[in-house]
């Protein structure tokens, strides 16, 4: 019999997620199903990537966040 999982129930289990029972039932899933091992593959390489995005703000944005606190605070101060 083969179980199906969804992504959100494999990306549960990538992060230690799933309760006990799941995560028995995905890892014996693994061994029959090389079609799941490789989808569980791919959200693997997903979340490797995420966790190495680094983004920081411009900082045209940075000064511009600072400039309308200076602003606020003078015009509150009034």
């Amino acid at each position: 019999m083969t179980l199906l999982f969804t992504p959100e129930e494999l990306i549960q289990y990538l992060y230690k997620e799933t309760s006990t029972e799941k995560t028995h039932a995905i890892e014996e899933a693994l061994q029959n199903d090389w079609t799941l091992r490789e989808k569980l593959e791919v959200l693997k390489s997903s979340t490797d990537c995420l966790d190495k995005i680094v983004e920081s703000p411009r900082t045209v944005a940075v000064l511009n966040v600072l400039n309308y606190a200076r602003e606020t605070a003078v015009a509150e101060s009034l």
